[in-house]
Order: C-alpha cells, then sequence, then structure tokens
C-alpha cells in the first residue's frame, strides 16, 4: 500500500531539493510527480525551453470548471554568505520553529497544497481542486505566466486561486505590480581632463538615477486613488539596488550598467509607466550621441508583474474569509504570482502560513503553530469542496 505523508513529512522532502532559482528544480518535481502517481493522481508538466526546469500542475475531483486551485513556486533564493545555525536544506526544528530554506517562502505551503490534493482525491471531493507549482518566481515571477497558459488546454479551468505566499494566514486581495530592468550605458573613454570631448557612462547613468529620485518625489506628492491609498507607501516608486562601472578615476567610464524597477499600486498603468521609463532613456541617449555618435544605452526587459486588484465579491477572497474568518483589508506591497492568475482570468487572492519578514532571511523559519494553522486551513478546504 502506498504511503500517505503528513504535510509535515512532505515539506521535509521538498526541502531536501536545493531548487536555487539559478539551479534545476526538476528533482524536486520528479519526486512530487511520482508521490501524486502512486495515490493515483495524473500530474502534467510545463518545461522551460532551455533550461532544466519545470512546472507542475494536476487536478481532482470531477473533470469540470470550477476548481480551487492551491498555487506556489519550487524555487528558493541562495544561501550563499548566510550565517547558517544548522543545514538550510534540512529542516531542524528548535525554539517552536521549523527551520530550513522555504519552509516560510514558501515549501511549507507548497507541502500542505500536495497534502491537500491528496486529501481531496482520497476523501472524495464533490468540486475538483488543482495543484500549480511554478519556477523561477524568485528571479521576477517569470515562470508562472506560461505555466498557466499551459494549463488551459489540459486542465477544466479553475476559479479561485489561493496563492500561498507567507501572509500569517490572512487574506490578502491586492498588492503592487512592476517591472525591472538592466540598463547598460556604453559611453566614450577619454582622460578627465577634456572629459567634455567623451562621455562618461556612469556620469549618464546618473541622471536616468537622479531622475527615477524626482520622479518618486513627484508620486509622493500626488493624492493617492483610493485604491493606492491603502499601500505603504500609497504610490509607485522607482528604484535603483545595483551598480557598476568605470576603468579608473580620471578616465570617463566606457560602460555602466545598473538594475531600475518600480513598483507600480494595482491601479496604474503599466503600459504608461513602461514608455516613461524608455523615454527618458531614449533622452539621455540621445545627449549622448549628440558628443559621441556611436554612445549608446541598452535596456533589457527583466521581469514584468502585474498587480494583484482588489476584486468586488472576489470568489477566491470569499473563500478564504469564510475559512479564516478573517474581515479586516490586507495589502502588501511586493509583488506575487496572484496577478498573473488575475490577468488570466481568475479570482486570486495570497493566504499562506508564515511571515514574510523570515524570507530570504538566514535561519528561515516558520513557527510550528503557523505550519499547524496552514494544514487546518487546508483540511477545512477539503471538507468544503467535500460538501460541494
Amino acid at each position: 500500500m502506498t504511503a500517505t505523508l503528513s504535510a509535515f513529512q512532505i515539506m521535509e522532502k521538498l526541502i531536501s531539493f536545493p531548487t536555487v532559482s539559478r539551479d534545476t528544480n526538476l528533482p524536486l518535481v520528479d519526486w512530487v510527480e511520482s508521490y501524486l502517481n502512486s495515490h493515483g493522481i495524473e500530474a502534467h508538466r510545463y518545461y522551460k525551453p532551455d533550461e532544466p526546469k519545470a512546472a507542475l500542475f494536476a487536478h481532482v475531483g470531477p473533470w469540470e470548471e470550477g476548481a480551487v486551485v492551491l498555487s506556489g513556486h519550487t524555487d528558493v533564493v541562495p544561501v550563499d554568505g548566510q550565517p547558517w545555525d544548522s543545514d538550510p536544506f534540512s529542516v531542524v526544528e528548535r525554539d517552536g520553529k521549523y527551520f530550513g530554506r522555504g519552509t516560510c517562502d514558501m515549501k511549507g505551503f507548497d507541502a500542505i497544497a500536495i497534502w491537500a490534493l491528496v486529501e481531496a482525491h482520497r476523501r472524495g471531493v464533490k468540486r475538483p481542486m488543482q495543484l500549480a507549482l511554478s519556477f523561477d518566481e524568485e528571479v521576477g515571477c517569470t515562470g508562472a505566466p506560461p505555466m498557466i497558459e499551459a494549463m488551459q488546454p489540459v486542465l477544466p479551468k479553475g476559479a479561485a486561486v489561493i496563492v500561498g505566499e507567507p501572509s500569517m494566514m490572512q487574506a490578502v486581495t491586492g498588492h503592487k505590480g512592476g517591472q525591472g530592468f538592466w540598463v547598460d550605458v556604453w559611453g566614450f573613454e577619454v582622460h578627465s581632463s577634456i572629459m567634455h570631448t567623451g562621455v562618461s557612462a556612469i556620469m549618464e547613468a546618473a541622471k536616468i538615477i537622479q531622475w527615477a529620485n524626482e520622479v518618486n518625489a513627484e508620486e509622493a506628492a500626488k493624492q493617492p486613488s483610493l485604491i493606492a491609498s491603502a499601500f505603504v507607501p500609497p504610490w509607485t516608486t522607482l528604484h535603483t539596488g545595483l551598480i557598476s562601472g568605470g576603468t579608473a578615476a580620471n578616465i570617463t567610464a566606457k560602460h555602466c550598467r545598473f538594475d531600475l524597477g518600480y513598483r507600480a499600486v494595482p491601479d496604474a498603468d503599466l503600459d504608461a509607466w513602461d514608455a516613461k521609463v524608455r523615454a527618458k532613456v531614449a533622452e539621455v541617449e540621445a545627449e549622448m550621441q549628440a558628443v559621441v555618435p556611436e554612445a549608446r544605452i541598452d535596456l533589457e526587459a527583466r521581469f514584468a508583474v502585474p498587480g494583484l486588484r482588489p476584486e468586488e465579491n472576489g470568489l477566491a477572497e470569499g473563500l478564504v474569509r469564510q475559512i479564516t474568518g478573517d474581515n479586516a483589508t490586507h495589502v502588501v506591497s511586493y509583488g506575487t504570482e496572484a496577478g498573473q492568475f488575475q490577468a488570466a482570468g481568475y479570482s486570486a487572492v495570497v493566504c499562506g502560513p508564515g511571515d514574510i519578514a523570515q524570507a530570504h532571511q538566514p535561519n528561515e523559519f516558520i513557527t510550528i503553530a503557523q505550519f499547524e494553522a496552514g494544514v487546518a486551513f487546508a483540511d477545512r478546504l477539503v471538507r468544503r469542496l467535500q460538501e460541494g
């Protein structure tokens, strides 16, 4: 007889796979598929082109539309350089907590979702449930859109998506979206004593970064919309976190590379923000080329994530509130795959165990109480689906 694992045992197994975003997640996907198959559940994959990564999705219950979808990502952030007190890829229990990379973000929820899918299949639900596990969330939520597209011709369309990012089991109904770019500024090297004849890539990059500061000040001064007013801060923000370039102190820099990204409130026009960034880059590039025609700026899109907009009478929100009893308003300023599901026509909400403050940290943990709250939530969800 096939062994049925507890949610904790599944979490232990998932965390044993070091699925850092730069590496493969296929061993984890292989194990999950094998485990589901052993319980009579057929799983399906979407493979990332040219990389050893895959998303996995499955359906149990009546073969009809309207499923509740439990969605999580399989990748984790690196542990390089972090001072861990235990093996990051083993679950260690101490002080009322489970430590390990991904316990909070978000293999703890993934384990609960896999456990719930098996339970829903075993108990026989009248309303279907689906599981969706993506890749590359930690590098810009790039794995979910092709997974969602791949699900459509294979599974009946789901109705309500619960994305289990850590929210302390609160119903998060809105989050910011945004886009990120790599900006490569290519200047022209001359001695700094005659800098007017060359183009400093660093100083031209600084114009774009300073423009970002000015835009932030302008946005902060505006009256926020009703949707934006729920967020902290209640405006769209531009940010640069990485920059490098230059050869020597007395040479105008040939090259400068930096990241530029924005986190937009859910009712912001992302196309308009994209155009705004590109227009500023084109303006600075034109100034550079007026001095040296071969100077240029290359702009590479890193990711684009739509915001999650609060839904009026949202199916996913209502379901989570009924189960948790949480009727307060919760929004967050980080992005998740919930906005991507919503953009694809699903009702979506974020609700999962753990505190986002622990995500990506050394000695990442989820409290035992939060993990058990997640399991209890999943059990109540399965019971509700049994009722139809």
